[in-house]
């Protein structure tokens, strides 16, 4: 691909050699990690013979820096930078993740590690050379969704999501988010309503006489991929750190 070389975020070490056997003729630095993958930019950065603008391929999923808050500081710096998102998940936390991040006109792509190798090269081939967004055709009808108002949810509905998957009260989640009771409330019930909580066939109305609404809205928001147990183990850590600063007040 042009002699640019391209850097391998991804931690499991199979990963790296079957990218490797998909793209034989690319010189493929291989970064463990995003930490290790951000130090590698750092030398890219003061490398003169490399094009400005780094072609970066990540996994999702990693210790530490993960791939989307390594592609968010990679396009603070780089904001051509073409990265491709490389993963065997579909969920639609990270496609409504990466698209809060992704600069004005920024080429990228998306797609899954279950593909035959030919079409992760045609991917990446794409993206790298041809400057063509490329999405994983699995992934498009969540991506679709994510653009439709009616069930997208918001960032603020969102955060108040994580916090009833993580068991807290009205009263927690107000304090948490400087909102008031009727605040967080309202912000629940259009969670609700996007979710589509009381959708089930043969539900008796009122659904509220047969369902907990907060925890449907949890399986359902499962279900969808708005969360997963990665994701909830971080929003975990954050709670507990929340606490103790709490505690300490």
């Amino acid at each position: 691909m042009n002699g640019q070389p391209i850097l391998l975020a991804e931690d499991n070490p199979r990963d790296r050699d079957f990218l490797r056997e998909v793209l034989p003729d690319c010189e493929i630095r291989e970064a463990v990690d995003g930490e290790t993958a951000l130090a590698q930019l750092a030398e890219w950065d003061s490398d003169a013979r490399l094009d400005s603008d780094p072609w970066v391929v990540t996994d999702l999923q990693m210790p530490g820096v993960g791939g989307v808050d390594l592609a968010r500081q990679i396009w603070e710096r780089h904001p051509a930078a073409r990265i491709v998102f490389w993963s065997q998940f579909s969920d639609e936390i990270y496609l409504r993740s990466i698209a809060r991040i992704i600069p004005p006109e920024t080429v990228y792509g998306y797609v899954l590690k279950d593909n035959a190798r030919e079409n992760i090269a045609r991917a990446i081939q794409a993206v790298f050379e041809e400057c063509q967004c490329w999405i994983d055709p699995a992934v498009r009808p969540v991506q679709a969704r994510l653009n439709r108002t009616d069930t997208s949810v918001t960032d603020a509905e969102y955060e108040v999501l994580l916090d009833i998957a993580l068991g807290l009260t009205d009263n927690a989640i107000a304090r948490r988010r400087f909102l008031s009771r009727r605040g967080v409330q309202s912000r629940l019930r259009s969670m609700y309503s996007k979710l589509e909580v009381d959708h089930l066939d043969g539900l008796p109305s009122p659904a509220t006489e047969t369902l907990n609404l907060r925890t449907r809205a949890v399986a359902v928001a499962l279900s969808r991929g708005l969360l997963n147990t990665h994701e909830l183990e971080k929003a975990e850590q954050e709670l507990r750190r929340w606490l103790a600063q709490e505690d300490s007040e």
